[in-house]
């Protein structure tokens, strides 16, 4: 490659990396997270064993789910993440719970740590967002000590959430070149590919998560639209086009009336944990 085109590659992976972020600093992701999921992150904790004296880093951390649980049991621990506007809302929660960690922006497909600085490198339905898969993989692999353990978790294709990405993609822009679906971390083979032989004591398991707030697909909908930085886009994407907007309501509608039974939904995700050798 040359010069030139590396520069074209540089400033275009620059541009995607500024629209991830200012995708996840619209709406209200933090308040999402404390609202429906905040339970993942001590689920990924527990999985990981995180103990008190651990250097523990949580990538793509949003507003600390996982990284604050690890905090309280006495682990050092740095939460990273490309849209450091997530994190105030994540200092305020730390400081409710009496939690201390140290805050840090950062690419999860270039991490500005050093090799093998923890010993344990965890993400809670985060990492899986960076488009580049290998390259955060990679990255993980490369600051957690030898020895030292992963863990993962992120929504799985044939899950809700999984679904509802596939529900927007038509109303969305074509993904750039080279990236990847976000869902596709939570593909046991598709993360078995990525950490391979890097590491032992491979596991992947499926759970889901209960969510108990939404009595109506339109529910659902309204507060995905107002709150979540994805959803955000596809809608701000198509806001000038009624009929696509309506065709996009009545899809998320459908999809989320199909998943509500008796006034709860269940959203599977994929938890992976491995050893780095």
């Amino acid at each position: 490659m040359t010069d030139t085109q590396t520069s074209v590659v540089d400033e275009a992976d620059r541009a995607l990396k500024a629209k991830h972020r200012a995708m996840w600093a619209s709406g209200d992701y933090p308040a999402l997270a404390s609202d429906l999921i905040w339970s993942l992150g001590p689920r990924l904790v527990d999985a990981v064993g995180v103990q008190a004296g651990d250097r523990v880093l949580d990538v793509a951390a949003g507003s600390g789910n996982a990284a604050i649980p690890a905090a309280l049991r006495g682990a050092t621990v740095v939460a990273s993440d490309l849209t450091p506007e997530l994190f105030d809302a994540g200092r305020r929660r730390a400081r409710e719970a009496g939690a201390e960690l140290e805050w840090r922006e950062a690419d999860a497909e270039a991490l500005p740590f050093p090799d093998d600085a923890f010993d344990a490198v965890v993400s809670s339905v985060g990492v899986m967002f960076a488009p580049h898969h290998e390259r955060s993989a990679t990255e993980i692999l490369r600051v957690a000590r030898p020895g030292g353990r992963i863990g993962v978790l992120s929504w799985t294709p044939q899950g809700f959430v999984g679904r509802m990405f596939a529900t927007m993609k038509p109303f969305n822009a074509p993904p750039p070149p080279g990236a990847q679906p976000a869902p596709l971390w939570g593909d046991d083979a598709h993360v078995r590919e990525l950490f391979g032989a890097s590491v032992t004591d491979f596991s992947a398991v499926r759970e889901t998560v209960t969510i108990d707030r939404f009595d109506t697909g339109g529910r659902f909908r309204e507060y995905f639209a107002s709150h979540y930085g994805p959803t955000i886009a596809v809608y701000r994407r198509i806001a000038d086009d009624p009929a696509q907007v309506a065709a996009l309501d009545a899809a998320l509608d459908a999809l989320a009336d199909a998943a509500i039974v008796d006034g709860r939904m269940q959203w599977e995700y994929l938890l992976v944990t491995a050893t780095v050798r």
